[in-house]
């Protein structure tokens, strides 16, 4: 099976859903990572062209260290709009290269605007990619795959349903999480923001209420084409 997870920015599929895409890994699937944004507004001091080419490589080496696929549709941070033309069709020939069976995004009721557009980017592009006639640079594809959404920014309006136990695979998570060095550095300097300590409690509080030590939540998203009748999170 392939899996894919698309989120705004680098950083933002490792805090949320590492651990389940780690465990996709572990039986067997092909995973792939996608950034929507490059992470270019991410700091107030490093400037946003060398910032985006900072976090493009720390991306690129967190999905190493997993054996994960990294790829990212390197729109400017605040720059993403899913009313855009432009923007549907980079993210509709990423659907096309991955051809997902799975898919992970954000919820589109997140705090911030690029979180929002790429959920709506990739939820939108996911059915786009399927119409044969509608042109890009690929092929269309022929499967409608069921999405999962990850947890918000501090998990403001999220009511999980599915769980998955990550506690195998949770040093992993935190060392990819690790990866992104600009803003685990400038998060603990300058904003006192400990985010690797954050993971661990949303992780213990999500594997309390499943009664493990680690856990990931997601909501299926439940509409026509996109439910199965098994279970497809590891």
């Amino acid at each position: 099976m392939v899996v894919l997870a698309v989120a705004a920015h680098p950083d933002d599929i490792e805090f949320h859903c590492a651990g389940t895409l780690l465990k996709c890994k572990q039986r067997g699937d092909e995973v792939w990572i996608c950034t929507v944004n490059n992470g270019s507004m991410g700091h107030a001091v490093i400037m946003p062209d060398e910032l985006a080419e900072m976090r493009k490589k720390e991306a690129a080496r967190s999905c190493e260290l997993a054996g994960f696929h990294y790829i990212t549709a390197d729109i400017g941070d605040l720059q993403s709009y899913y009313q855009s033309r432009e923007h549907k069709d980079i993210m509709v020939d990423i659907f096309r290269q991955v051809n997902p069976d799975l898919i992970f995004i954000q919820k589109p009721n997140d705090y911030m605007c690029d979180h929002v557009a790429a959920s709506h980017l990739a939820f939108d592009a996911s059915f786009m990619a399927t119409c044969p006639h509608y042109e890009t640079k690929y092929p269309a594809i022929d499967k409608i795959a069921p999405i999962y959404y990850m947890g918000t920014a501090s998990e403001v309006g999220f009511n999980p349903t599915e769980y998955v136990d990550i506690t195998d695979v949770y040093e992993t998570k935190i060392k990819m999480l690790m990866c992104h060095e600009s803003q685990e550095v400038w998060l603990r300097e300058h904003d006192n923001v400990d985010y690797t300590n954050e993971c661990r409690i949303l992780s213990e509080f999500r594997g309390m209420q499943c009664k493990v030590k680690y856990a990931e939540a997601f909501e299926p998203c439940l509409v026509a084409h996109r439910i199965v009748p098994y279970r497809m999170l590891p």
